[in-house]
């Protein structure tokens, strides 16, 4: 099983991705880390990505959820996933992976990136990313969470809402 944590940025991808891997034993990827040294260089550059920057970056997280499955382990991986064609892309032909996207208020968000350090991302950026925003549909395998308290009980209601058990680590 593999569970994609999704959302804009600042939204606690990585801190809520983390925590659920942690507690579920299985693996765990941050797609910050997939991203092309030229799309970094774009970010913090405060220049928004286009649908053809984020494609590379795409492939490379599929291929990362194909080797999990090859090594037929469960793993967990962060993923913007802004757009509803990004979601279908991560998500087609694996019915063993879903998503969960995480909801947050612009005026959190800010707060968020405004103190976070060290990261590509900057705040300025947040704006392109709530405009490309496509939010889950109905018919989507994701599970469309609203993030407003503590990371650890969401991570509780996402093992009870996707019926997960914890498992040793693989």
């Amino acid at each position: 099983m593999i569970v994609i944590v999704a959302g804009v940025a600042g939204s606690g991808k990585t801190t809520v991705g983390t925590l659920l891997a942690k507690r579920l034993g299985w693996r765990f990827a941050d797609a910050d880390g997939f991203h092309p040294a030229a799309n970094v260089t774009k970010m913090r550059a405060g220049i928004p990505l286009t649908d053809e920057d984020r494609a590379p970056w795409l492939r490379a997280i599929n291929g990362w959820m194909d080797d999990i499955e090859t090594l037929g382990e469960s793993g967990v991986i962060t993923c913007s996933a802004l757009k509803r064609r990004y979601r279908d892309q991560l998500l087609s032909g694996r019915p063993d992976a879903t998503m969960v996207f995480l909801e947050v208020s612009k005026a959190v968000l800010v707060q968020r990136l405004s103190h976070r350090m060290g990261h590509f991302f900057p705040e300025k950026l947040l704006d392109s990313q709530l405009a490309a925003v496509e939010p889950p549909a109905p018919d989507e395998r994701v599970l469309a969470l609203p993030v407003d308290g503590d990371p650890v009980q969401l991570v509780s209601e996402i093992v009870t809402r996707l019926g997960l058990d914890p498992q040793p680590a693989t």
